[in-house]
């Protein structure tokens, strides 16, 4: 039986963001006295990440699903460029955009009569972000327009035209990057997509308005400090 994810545990999800932001400042606190530098102009970020596709029974009903065919939970990779422009007081202003993509599958069982099903998700966004700390280490909150495909594809039916429509999309999050070597990093980032509704095809009426968190961890690049 597959599991189901009503609800992401938030819970987690800020204490990993308090734990990051600890570990940071620690690792800022064990360098030489030297002034830190500024915030680097430029900072690239490469990431795995989780996300929690929804098990609405509309966005079920958009394809011609159960609700017990969506998949669920699934695994994706973004990446991520920021600029940073100017610094007013504590805050560092930055624009950028971003990519992610997510994949989750759900395999047949002839037992329940549920089909193979496979959920895709691609997005891309710009963001505005406010920055706080310095170049060894600095959180951040970010948002901005995009847009989102999302395929759900029974996979023994095919995609329809709902799985190539680009769906408005607003994304906003935060997180924080720290430094242990002068170039390279670690970097944690929870964002929250919204969704705009779909539109009808055929038979099927179009995709509600959704919400998908995405929680991600990986590297990040600074070409210099």
């Amino acid at each position: 039986m597959r599991a189901k994810y009503n609800a992401f545990p938030m819970r987690i999800v800020l204490a990993a963001i308090a734990c990051v932001c600890v570990l940071a400042a620690g690792a800022r606190d064990a360098r030489a006295q030297d002034p830190p530098p500024p915030i680097s102009p430029f900072v690239f970020d490469l990431r795995g990440s989780t996300r929690n596709f929804p098990d609405s029974p509309d966005l079920a009903a958009s394809r011609g699903l159960g609700a017990s065919e969506l998949p669920g939970r699934g695994l994706g990779f973004d990446a991520a460029a920021h600029v940073h422009l100017f610094k007013w007081k504590a805050i560092t202003f930055g624009v950028g955009g971003q990519f992610t993509i997510g994949r989750a599958h759900l395999d047949a069982s002839d037992s329940a009569g549920v089909r193979a099903v496979t959920e895709t998700l691609t997005s891309l966004n710009s963001d505005l972000s406010l920055n706080f700390g310095d170049g060894e280490g600095w959180s951040y909150l970010s948002a901005g327009p995009g847009f989102s495909i999302w395929e759900l594809v029974a996979d023994e039916v095919g995609p329809t035209a709902a799985d190539e429509e680009r769906l408005t999309t607003f994304n906003y999050g935060g997180g924080a990057r720290w430094f242990a070597r002068r170039r390279f990093g670690f970097h944690f980032d929870v964002r929250f997509y919204n969704i705009n509704p779909g539109t009808a095809s055929g038979a099927f009426p179009g995709s509600p308005r959704s919400r998908v968190i995405v929680v991600g961890a990986g590297v990040s690049v600074k070409p210099w400090r």
